[in-house]
């Protein structure tokens, strides 16, 4: 279904448009993380504004509904200007949107979008379109970033625990089991879109799909074969091993990769007495690589205690960094209870032990795609600068007396600025920087995209690189 515009907004909305000063011709709106973290990746706006600002997104059907549903609520409805978007306009919304590159890292309190309106006599359309604009960023972008964070504490693990070069492993470290959880359909595309950003594993197919559908990309991520609890527990607990062995008859093969999850009854029995006792032989000679789950108990020890009882079982090699290697046809992964506090505990209880961060992956579901909310990066847009028949841009800010959300003032641009070994970010009034220098570059106006970016290029942009996690954690061990 066609979701209208007009009510994409919150009810306060549809009384300002008379609430401006008299004599305003334009507003200009900018979107910032003020916090939270010392840096964000902006991701997000190309999907927003193709699915809900490219060509005629304005109707008089549309017109018409707003209009019963608003007055009928109880507040102001200004038909006029609407009708002048379908007659004058063709439904095209008179707007132009600035943004950074998409996947770009940068600090916070900067600036990432700015809007304004290009027609004068939309100046209150900015705003209005707050509610939608906002929400179609904040949170994409905050999933990216608490990804990308959590990719840099895997990749200072592999650093510190491997042999393996780092990236030969990192993108399939962390993988979304995130679906489920989410809160839509659309909150699960576009979080499993923004982590695949950062890493290719995910079971979260509508982050494949915006992928595709937003950014071109034909296959964004994959996943492997897996059980769940009931294509075990459908067997019977005196089922257990036959149900794991039509696994291995199912999935093994060179090469290949699948999942077990392996607690429906008591998860060191299955690991120390069916996989490494009935089926051992089985799982050596796979020619493949079988994927252990655990999925109860307390995700900071269990995990470790399962892996060490596979290494009694399996065995395990010493690599060079001194750290301990199951053999290649067995692995862990632990998608129970991970967030970004509990995946680096576990990891720095593996490596109190001498256990290689080889050994095992992640999965998040809740913790990945639910868990923020847009205080997390403190995400904002706030008018900044309004223009009347005299052609001056005036500042507009706000500065309240107990600080936090001093809001930013003028026409914004964003530079970026290199210093002695080093480069950085700064947000500046928009006269002080060239068009060139400017980073924040038109990407929508009038109802049409202006530049289209490929996934490929946002994942550049945004990816680790080793300066990022060399050494700064897990120095301790």
């Amino acid at each position: 279904m066609t979701q209208n515009i007009i009510l994409l907004t919150d009810s306060y909305k549809y009384s300002h448009l008379h609430q401006y000063p008299k004599g305003t011709e334009y507003v200009s709106s900018y979107i910032e993380s003020r916090g939270g973290e010392t840096e964000s990746v902006f991701f997000g706006a190309q999907a927003l504004i193709k699915q809900y600002l490219v060509g005629e997104v304005v109707t008089r059907d549309m017109i018409d509904e707003a209009e019963a549903i608003v007055t009928a609520h109880g507040e102001p409805f200004y038909r006029e200007p609407w009708d002048v978007i379908v007659d004058e306009f063709k439904g095209h919304l008179p707007i132009e949107i600035q943004a950074v590159s998409e996947g770009t890292v940068m600090p916070t309190g900067n600036v990432q979008l700015q809007i304004t309106n290009t027609d004068h006599r939309f100046y209150w359309l900015p705003s209005f379109l707050e509610t939608l604009i906002l929400r179609g960023i904040w949170y994409p972008s905050t999933v990216a970033t608490k990804s990308r964070k959590l990719k840099k504490v895997i990749a200072a693990a592999l650093y510190k625990t491997s042999d393996v070069p780092v990236m030969d492993q990192l993108l399939f470290k962390l993988h979304d089991f995130g679906a489920r959880g989410a809160s839509s359909s659309e909150t699960a595309m576009l979080g499993g879109m923004a982590h695949l950003v950062n890493f290719m594993g995910t079971d979260t197919v509508e982050g494949l799909i915006g992928a595709r559908r937003y950014y071109g990309e034909t296959m964004a991520g994959f996943s492997i074969p897996a059980s769940e609890h009931s294509t075990i527990t459908s067997w019977g607990r005196e089922g257990e091993t036959a149900a794991y062995n039509n696994m291995i008859e199912l999935f093994s093969g060179e090469g290949k990769l699948f999942a077990c999850v392996s607690d429906s009854y008591d998860i060191f029995n299955a690991v120390r007495n069916i996989w490494g006792g009935d089926l051992k032989e089985k799982v050596i000679n796979s020619g493949g690589t079988l994927v252990v789950r655990p999925d109860s108990g307390d995700p900071l020890t269990v995990p470790v205690e399962v892996i060490e009882i596979l290494m009694e079982q399996f065995g395990y090699t010493v690599n060079s960094k001194g750290y301990k290697v199951l053999p290649p046809y067995i692995r862990v992964i632990q998608g129970d209870g991970i967030n970004e506090h509990s995946l680096v505990q576990i990891i720095e209880n593996l490596i109190a032990k001498k256990i290689s961060i080889d050994n095992i992956a992640f999965g998040m579901g809740g913790g990945l795609l639910q868990a923020w909310d847009r205080d997390t990066l403190k995400y904002a847009m706030k008018a900044s600068a309004i223009k009347g028949s005299d052609g001056i841009w005036k500042e507009v800010y706000k500065d309240p007396i107990h600080g936090g959300k001093t809001s930013k003032k003028g026409r914004l641009a964003l530079i970026e600025q290199c210093g002695v070994g080093s480069c950085g970010f700064k947000t500046l009034p928009e006269e002080f920087t060239s068009e060139k220098s400017n980073l924040l570059k038109p990407v929508f106006k009038n109802g049409e995209l202006l530049i289209e970016d490929t996934f490929d290029a946002i994942r550049n942009r945004a990816q680790v690189m080793e300066a990022d996690y060399v050494e700064q954690i897990f120095d301790r061990y």
